[in-house]
Parts: structure tokens; C-alpha cells; sequence
């Protein structure tokens, strides 16, 4: 599962992030593929005869961002990709350039996309029937789920991948510039599992309240046990929109993941989620619940 730590597969087995601090602008480390990239797009922009701040006119984003894509300090989103493509005429090369960026060891390459665009956004909106979204864990719940799916990580990978998932969670924090609105809808049936033991369980609910009541940027719903009618049988999902309100949608299965960018896809997943969120319960009762189960441990 793609819980935000760069961890996929639903025990977070994969590639983590091996990038800079995260919080803050979110941005990956540089690496030699990120500059790679960015000389190929300074190539094609002087072969065009173009400043940066004519190319960032031409692609619709920041002087700033042309130039940070430039110097291997941003990674390129799909659109800019797409218009800078078109802008400079580029035969193709910077389309295939940017996968190759994608694929920078050390990433799910299914996930790159998706964790930098994340790190930005005003609004995320998460449904999860499986574990428990990964911004809202606890390093012992974290630490349960790694082991209970095959292949089991090493000590030292499975520190790093706890320790990346725990500072990570700055996210959710509303001093962001610009802060982001979190919805997480979680399945009742994920939290009775009571994965890693009572113990671990009660410290979770704990962890979920404690989030709840000090974030208010964050709004948690529960969809209870019985529910006839439930939009989400297809499986998890997460929506998020940026900060100039463009939308794009992910999702994941085993050891695979997608970044959704069409508009027709993204309006179906909207739908479902506006659905999800009328047919959990509202907030108040999603932690009169919680609070009820932590009682009955």
C-alpha cells in the first residue's frame, strides 16, 4: 500500500524514500537522474532559443520552478512535462527522460510521482480498507504491519523504513505553507483487527484521538461494520489537489501502483469519495466509536 512513506505493497515492504528532510517543500534529494533531466531541459530550451522565464510563460508554471527542474532540484510533474514536450520540441526525449527519473533506485517508481505531488497539496483525501494510512500510524503499529507480509525486511531496513514513516507524519502538521486539509476514511473492520496485539492497539486508538483533537486540519471517519450500501468495493483510494487546484488520483494493489491524471477518472473517483463520506459516519460519532472500542480493550 502506498501509505506516504515511499513504502509500498500492504506490509510496506518495498523502496523508501531516500531523499532530503520531509516536511517543509518535500523536495527529493538531488540525484544524478534529477540533474540529468534538468540538463536535458536546459538543452532543449537553448536549442529553442528561450530564457527561463519565456519557457515558464510558455509552460504555465514559475520562473522559479524552471529553474529548480533545471538545476536537478525539482522533480518534473507530468504536466510540465507534457507542455515543455510540446514548447521546445523535443522529439520525445524529455517524455523518455522522465521516466528514466522515475526510476531512481531507492523509490517505488509507481510512487515518485504521486509522494512529490503529496508533499504540495492543499487538500488529501485518503480511504483505506486494508491498514491503517500511514500518516496516521504509530511506530509500533508500523512496525507490526511490515512483519506480518512476506518478504520480511532486515533490522537496519526496517529501521530506516519506521523511521521514515514517522517524519513523514509532519505533513499533517497546519503550520504547512500553504496547510493541507486531511479526510481519512478508514474501514471499522481495520481497526477490530487489532494487528500487532492488544497493546499495539490501544495505543493506536490512542494516537487516532490525540491526532483528531490536536490537528484541526485533520478529519477522520469511521465506516462502521455494517454498511448495505458502501462506494468503496473497489478498494482504497486517495485524491489530492494542489495548490493551483489541479486534481490527481492514485492507486495501488500488490507491489503496483498508478498515478491517475485524467479528468474522467479523477470526476469518478471524486464521486466515490463524496459517497465515502456520506455513508461513514461523521467525525463526532467516528471518534465516539473509537473511544468506545478503546474502553472495550
Amino acid at each position: 500500500m502506498a501509505d506516504g512513506t515511499g513504502e509500498v505493497g500492504v506490509g510496506g515492504k518495498a523502496a523508501v524514500v531516500v531523499g532530503g528532510p520531509l516536511g517543509g517543500s518535500g523536495e527529493p534529494e538531488s540525484s544524478d537522474s534529477l540533474k540529468t533531466f534538468g540538463a536535458v531541459v536546459r538543452g532543449f530550451r537553448k536549442r529553442a532559443g528561450l530564457t527561463q522565464e519565456e519557457l515558464a510563460e510558455r509552460v504555465q508554471y514559475s520562473v522559479q520552478t524552471v529553474a529548480s527542474v533545471e538545476q536537478g532540484r525539482r522533480f518534473p510533474r507530468p504536466d510540465f512535462v507534457t507542455r515543455a514536450e510540446a514548447v521546445l520540441d523535443a522529439f520525445g526525449i524529455l517524455r523518455d527522460a522522465a521516466v528514466h527519473v522515475s526510476r531512481q533506485p531507492g523509490f517505488a517508481s509507481w510512487f515518485r510521482q504521486w509522494w512529490r505531488l503529496e508533499a504540495e497539496a492543499i487538500s488529501l483525501y485518503t480511504y483505506e480498507c486494508r491498514v491503517v494510512p500511514g500518516l496516521l500510524q504509530t511506530e509500533e503499529y508500523a512496525r507490526a504491519v511490515s512483519f506480518n507480509v512476506p518478504p520480511l525486511p532486515d533490522p537496519e531496513e526496517m529501521e530506516h523504513r519506521i523511521a521514515t514513516r514517522m517524519a513523514r507524519q509532519e505533513l499533517l502538521s497546519p503550520r504547512r505553507k500553504p496547510p493541507c486539509a486531511f479526510s481519512f476514511i478508514v474501514e471499522q473492520a481495520v481497526l477490530e483487527r487489532r494487528t500487532g496485539g492488544d497493546e499495539v492497539t490501544r495505543e493506536l486508538y490512542e494516537h487516532l484521538l490525540d491526532v483528531t483533537e490536536r490537528h484541526w486540519n485533520v478529519e477522520f471517519q469511521i465506516v462502521p461494520l455494517i454498511q448495505p450500501v458502501h462506494a468503496g468495493l473497489d478498494g482504497p483510494l486517495q485524491l489530492l489537489e494542489t495548490p493551483e487546484h489541479d486534481w490527481f488520483g492514485y492507486s495501488e494493489g500488490q507491489e503496483n501502483g498508478r498515478l491517475i491524471t485524467a479528468r474522467k477518472e479523477i470526476s469518478i473517483l471524486q464521486q466515490r469519495y463524496a459517497k465515502l463520506r456520506s455513508q461513514a459516519l461523521p467525525p463526532a460519532d467516528s471518534l465516539s466509536l473509537l473511544k468506545r472500542m478503546r474502553g472495550a480493550l
